[in-house]
């Protein structure tokens, strides 16, 4: 279905006046001709207008729409698409117009996922009994909305169980798709942002592993969820668009805003990175200390300060390690005799 826009002309403030001026006269003219009633026969005829009036008068202010800024209506005609008005101001249209909005009873939630149950009743605190009641909106938002999904779990590449949770910024581009293409188009995005994370997530270990594949190219490489989240953020947003686009909705941005291992595995994976960086701190150590030992010897040997066999020089390389690679202070026992 194609969007229609409508442009209809801003008559609805000289129309509303002139409806509450007439609907205005014609209680005026109810309350004359009930009191005048026995006295002519011109009270019967206004009392017969009047009350017509009374009665018509309420269905044609219902012809009255006003559409706030980066706000649409979609209007059907006895079930027909009618057309879009998406210009911001007061208009009157055909008062059997129905203004429709699928996703009206809908809350979606900055911080949380889809909530339809909550859409007619908003609670002032959350340990509060006391609540307003919101009244149900026809106008279809253009303005930029955040979809923020609750975290999910998913195994990554490698299989290990990950939390995972993202923030979708988009906003609705078409209305007529919008309205009449899904049921619901805030439910059909939000399934759609889980169904597009579970996919591509799924591809990329969640740290950087040897002969991992994350593109399909066939060959290994770098990928990693934590350090390529901007080529995983576009992967999935690219994802989401293709999905979403015949709802008529379109996907300006999307920004990972959790991401962590599984409780159940969470204090192994932290184990295994601390063993990691031990090893390379330990590697870094090793490889100064050799380096040291080495400078020492070629700067005894080139100064002539003592003249060392290769026993000796074992002894003292192991020595030199011992002081240079230990995790505490070394405490030399100091030998006054000789050597041998």
């Amino acid at each position: 279905m194609e969007e229609k826009i409508i442009a209809p002309q801003k008559t609805g403030g000289f129309v509303l006046l002139t409806l509450t001026l007439a609907y205005i006269l014609a209680i005026v003219g109810l309350v004359w001709s009930l009191t005048n009633i026995n006295r002519s026969n011109l009270a019967l005829s206004v009392l017969i207008i009047s009350a017509s009036y009374t009665i018509i008068g309420i269905i044609l202010f219902s012809g009255i729409k006003i559409i706030k800024p980066k706000e649409a209506l979609v209007l059907t005609l006895f079930g027909k698409y009618a057309g879009s008005i998406k210009e911001a101001g007061i208009y009157f249209v055909n008062p059997f117009c129905i203004a429709v909005n699928p996703a009206a009873g809908t809350k979606l939630g900055q911080s949380g996922d889809v909530d339809g149950s909550s859409s007619k009743t908003i609670k002032l605190d959350k340990d509060s009994d006391s609540s307003i009641s919101s009244p149900i909106k026809k106008a279809i938002s253009l303005k930029i909305m955040t979809l923020s999904n609750n975290k999910q779990k998913i195994n990554d590449l490698l299989g290990n169980p990950i939390e995972i949770g993202i923030a979708v910024m988009w906003r609705v581009d078409d209305t007529a798709k919008a309205a009449f293409t899904v049921d619901n188009y805030m439910e059909y995005l939000s399934l759609q942002c889980d169904s597009a994370v579970r996919n591509i997530v799924r591809c990329y270990p969640y740290d950087v592993a040897p002969n991992v594949d994350t593109t399909g190219d066939g060959r290994a490489d770098d990928g990693s969820l934590r350090g390529s989240s901007e080529v995983v953020v576009e992967r999935i947003k690219e994802a989401i668009q293709k999905k979403v686009v015949d709802a008529g909705l379109e996907v300006l941005d999307a920004r990972i805003t959790y991401l962590a291992y599984a409780p159940e595995i969470a204090a192994v994976m932290l184990q295994r990175q601390q063993a990691s960086a031990i090893v390379d701190a330990r590697k870094m150590i090793v490889d100064g200390a050799v380096g040291m030992v080495e400078m020492a010897l070629e700067s005894l040997n080139n100064k002539e300060v003592v003249d060392l066999d290769e026993e000796r020089k074992a002894a003292m390389v192991s020595n030199l390690l011992v002081v240079l690679c230990g995790n505490h202070d070394a405490q030399p026992v100091i030998n006054s005799g000789s050597l041998y």
